[in-house]
C-alpha cells in the first residue's frame, strides 16, 4: 500500500521526511475515530462546524492530531490507552476530517478559538490537551490564550519555529495519485472537497509564516511536556529543547532513535513517559 508514502503527516520541509509505519502498532482499531457516528458530535465557531468524538469518562483530555495528512485516526493508540480512565475529547481540526474548512486566513488564534468552542461544549472544567505537531502548536496557543481553561499540555514534535527556518511546499493533485484509496477515503469525509487544494495552498502559506517563539512560549503557565523523537526532522532537537527552556514549567522527554510520528515508532516509550506527568 502507498499509504506509507502519505503518512509522514503534518509541517513537510523542503528536503522530505518519510515514516515507516503508517498506522499505530498496537490499537486494535476496531473503533472508526474520526467517522464515528455514535461518539461524533459538533461545536459551531463563528465561521466553520469542527468536529468532534468524545469517549469515556474522567477528567477531560482534548486530542489534537496532525495537520495537513493528520487525522484522529492516527491518535488511536492514544485514544484507546486515556478513554479507561480519562474523558476524551477527540477533535478533528479545521480543514480535516469532519470538520469545516471556514473562511479567511488560517491563524493558531482561529485554531484555538476552535478548540475552545469544542471545549465550551463539553466541560466547565480545565482540561488537560494532548496534541502532535500542528494539533501540538495550537495547544501552546489555546494554554497561552486561555490559562484558566488548560489544566496540563503535552506537546509532541512541535519545537520553536520561526520564518525561514523550514519550507513547506503546498500540497498537489498529484498527493492524491500517489495513493487514491487513501484520499478517496478522505475526500468523503470532508464537507467541502472540492476546496482541498485551496486548503493546501492557504495551510502552505501559514506554516512558512507561522512564528512560536519566546512570545509564546514564556505565556504559557500550566505545566507542559515537551516531547519529540530524537531524530525529528520537522521539530528538530534543538528546536524542540528551545521551547523547553522558553516555557517555565516545561518537562522534557527525548525517545532515542525515532523521527517525527513517534508515538508510531515506539508508543510504549511515548506512554511511559506521559503517564507520571498525567499522574502528578
Amino acid at each position: 500500500m502507498k499509504k506509507v508514502l502519505i503518512l509522514f503527516l503534518v509541517l513537510i520541509a523542503a528536503n522530505g521526511y518519510s515514516q515507516t509505519a503508517s498506522k499505530p502498532p498496537s490499537s486494535t482499531q476496531t473503533i472508526p475515530y474520526g467517522n464515528n457516528p455514535k461518539a461524533g458530535r459538533y461545536a459551531n465557531t463563528d465561521d466553520a462546524r469542527i468536529y468532534y468524538e468524545m469517549y469515556g469518562n474522567g477528567q477531560p483530555v482534548v486530542i489534537l492530531h496532525g495537520g495537513l495528512f493528520g487525522s484522529t485516526i492516527e491518535m488511536a493508540n492514544f485514544i484507546d490507552s486515556l478513554k479507561t480512565d480519562y474523558q476524551v475529547i477527540a477533535i478533528s481540526t479545521r480543514g480535516h476530517g469532519k470538520s469545516e474548512i471556514g473562511t479567511g486566513a488560517i491563524t493558531y488564534e482561529k485554531k484555538a478559538n476552535d478548540i475552545m468552542a469544542v471545549i465550551r461544549s463539553v466541560t466547565k472544567d480545565s482540561v488537560i490537551i494532548l496534541g502532535f505537531s500542528d494539533g501540538a502548536y495550537t495547544g501552546y496557543k489555546v494554554a497561552s490564550m486561555y490559562p484558566e481553561r488548560v489544566k496540563k499540555l503535552i506537546a509532541i514534535g512541535a519545537g520553536e519555529q520561526i520564518p525561514g527556518l523550514r519550507k513547506v511546499m503546498p500540497l498537489t493533485r498529484e498527493t492524491v495519485d500517489l495513493d487514491s484509496e487513501f484520499w478517496k477515503e478522505k475526500l468523503a469525509l470532508m464537507p467541502e472537497p472540492e476546496r482541498l487544494e485551496e486548503f493546501w495552498m492557504n495551510m502552505a502559506d501559514f506554516y512558512n509564516t507561522m512564528t512560536a517563539s519566546k512570545a509564546l512560549f514564556a505565556t504559557i503557565k500550566c505545566p507542559v511536556l515537551v516531547m519529540a523523537g530524537e531524530l525529528d526532522r520537522n521539530a528538530p532537537l534543538p528546536t524542540v529543547i528551545n521551547a523547553y527552556n522558553m516555557i517555565p514549567k516545561s518537562q522534557l522527554s527525548i525517545i532515542p532513535n525515532t523521527g517525527h510520528v513517534v508515538f508510531m515508532e515506539n508508543f510504549a516509550a511515548v506512554w511511559a513517559s506521559m503517564l507520571p506527568f498525567l499522574r502528578q
